[in-house]
């Protein structure tokens, strides 16, 4: 199969040459945008990640629900970004069901591999036609590469972040291995491999520039960080939205504000205004051993895995055949009707077995 995005208004609005992706038997090829440092257009080939990664040893769990509010708002902190979710996104108007939807694909990128499936290339395309003029004039696109990178940097990095403070622990050998299988999990999707970092000490010198020079805060931060008014999850569906409106979502924008707070960086702490004293450290590390032991020593890995991982996992345990569809979202987490038909949302009405929680999938 070959997939190459060679339309520069639909790839690199910011260096039109734009870029190519071919994937064969298994691999893909990364061609860097040639407006690189070196004016070379390199090509590097990796293999999709897989069960003897660390990526796939540790990425995919609900420990990483306790992330999701700074993963957000952390993409959203990028202008182009920011201005991106806020012209083109229903995120504000059904956020549960997006935020449940788009775990699947965004797993997917590294745990579908064992299927024969390539959901780079989905994801990729889901953000073709995202694209728009800044208050300033100037342009942006979703598939500019220092866009896509900076949402794929908050994924990868959120992942070492979740280790640094509930576990499991990683040594800085670990974080290296961890940053250098980002850039074969990142070559899945196709596109510009141009704004990677060389090493994991570049990359952290990268990460703070960007929390230091680049961020910005936003209305589309603001609204992400503000839970006040989400109803219950589909998991606790069953209490009254009333009830859970006067007495359990203040409690919850607090302590996830709070929590938030604990994983940004100091900079960003610093950029929206949110104090951190020794003794939130103090509590938020007692916290991070408190689910490393729950999460991690007592919970079966098994069950802590979102059901795309677990499927993948599953596969390769021979539970489930190797050739078997993939497992995809809940019926009830699907875009609205008027929207099923947008090609920007990942919407599988006819999927052949879903996810039923807790950790079954039925099929058709």
């Amino acid at each position: 199969m070959t997939g190459v995005l060679n339309d520069p208004a639909d790839t690199c609005p910011i260096h039109p040459a734009g870029v190519d992706a071919v994937e064969s038997e298994g691999t893909t090829t990364a061609t860097e945008c040639p407006h690189d440092a070196t004016g070379a257009k390199n090509t590097v080939e990796y293999a999709p990640l897989g069960p003897d990664s660390l990526t796939w040893q540790i990425w995919g769990t609900w420990t990483g629900m306790f992330q999701g509010l700074w993963a957000g708002s952390m993409q959203n902190m990028h202008p182009k970004l920011g201005a991106a979710v806020w012209d083109h996104s229903d995120f504000f108007g059904e956020r549960w069901q997006r935020l449940m939807r788009s775990l699947y694909p965004i797993s997917g990128v590294v745990f579908d591999s064992v299927a024969g499936a390539q959901t780079g290339l989905e994801v990729r395309d889901y953000h073709r036609e995202i694209k728009g003029t800044m208050p300033d004039g100037s342009r942006y696109h979703a598939l500019d590469p220092d866009v896509f990178y900076w949402a794929h940097a908050t994924f990868w990095y959120g992942n070492v972040r979740l280790c640094e403070r509930f576990g499991p622990w990683l040594t800085e050998d670990q974080k290296r291995q961890l940053f250098e299988e980002s850039k074969a999990w990142y070559a899945q999707y196709g596109v510009s491999m141009r704004p990677v970092p060389d090493t994991y000490e570049d990359f952290l010198e990268y990460w703070d520039y960007m929390c230091r020079n680049v961020l910005r805060d936003h209305e589309s931060v603001r609204v992400v960080l503000d839970i006040s008014l989400l109803p219950p999850p589909p998991f606790l569906s069953f209490i009254p939205e009333r009830f859970w409106h006067k007495y359990m979502a203040p409690t919850n924008q607090r302590f996830f504000t709070w929590l938030t707070t604990g994983f940004y960086d100091e900079p960003i702490r610093e950029l929206m205004g949110l104090p951190w004293s020794e003794k939130d450290e103090r509590r938020f590390r007692l916290l991070g051993r408190v689910v490393n032991l729950v999460m991690h020593r007592i919970t079966p890995k098994r069950y802590l895995r979102h059901p795309r991982p677990r499927d993948a996992w599953d596969r390769v345990a021979g539970r489930v055949a190797k050739d078997a569809p993939l497992v995809e979202t809940p019926t009830r987490n699907l875009p609205p009707e008027s929207e099923r038909d947008n090609p920007m949302h990942y919407c599988p009405v006819g999927a052949a077995r879903r996810a039923t929680y807790p950790g079954r999938v039925s099929e058709r």
